[in-house]
């Protein structure tokens, strides 16, 4: 029982942990970059990704961001991820 106990605080330890590193991409694509596009769907043209993908990044919580809008916006950029990742300190 105990080790059960054990295994959903860590699975829970993690998803919050994560939640925070989502929040921290979303925020920084949102003011670092869409914010200067001139507007959500020329920003979401210029970075193959949807247009709901780009509303989605601007929510207050942000989202769960798919590893390929990150690489989609980064190859956009001529960035590669751990230059990204950098620009968050992770």
């Amino acid at each position: 029982m105990r080790s059960y106990v054990r295994d959903i605080f860590l699975k829970y330890l993690v998803l919050c942990y994560m939640s925070e590193i989502n929040k921290k991409i979303c925020n920084l694509i949102a003011e670092e970059w869409i914010s200067k596009a001139k507007s959500n769907r020329a920003f979401a043209l210029d970075h193959n990704i949807d247009e709901k993908t780009v509303r989605k990044i601007l929510q207050k919580d942000g989202y769960e961001i798919p590893l390929i809008t990150l690489i989609r916006i980064c190859e956009a950029k001529e960035m590669k991820l751990s230059t990204f990742f950098k620009l968050l300190n992770i």
